[in-house]
């Protein structure tokens, strides 16, 4: 089993993430190669809380441009992590309201 660490990166600080916490929706980017399952289990064991459903999405990356040169951002994997109701909520995201 992979380092749960290494599967979440970092939290995902929006606007409509930040509504979604209301209804016990957390956002992270995780890694592009992990499933729903192992995505399920690194929360769990992060941050002690019951997870009841994982949503992922792969993101592309931007087509950027600077002058004449053009580049690309690197594609990425968000998952929308939603908790149960007697779940406590995630700490991390608690000053960011």
């Amino acid at each position: 089993m992979r380092n749960p660490h290494d599967i979440i990166r970092k939290p995902v600080v929006t606007e409509e993430s930040m509504n979604a916490m209301a209804l016990n929706k957390y956002t992270f980017v995780v890694e592009k190669t992990a499933n729903k399952t192992e995505i399920k289990n690194a929360v769990e064991l992060i941050f002690g809380v019951r997870v009841k459903r994982v949503n992922t999405m792969n993101m592309n990356g931007k087509i950027k441009r600077q002058g004449r040169y053009e580049g690309k951002r690197a594609d990425w994997k968000k998952a929308i992590v939603e908790l149960t109701e007697d779940s406590k909520s995630i700490e991390i995201f608690e000053g960011l309201e």
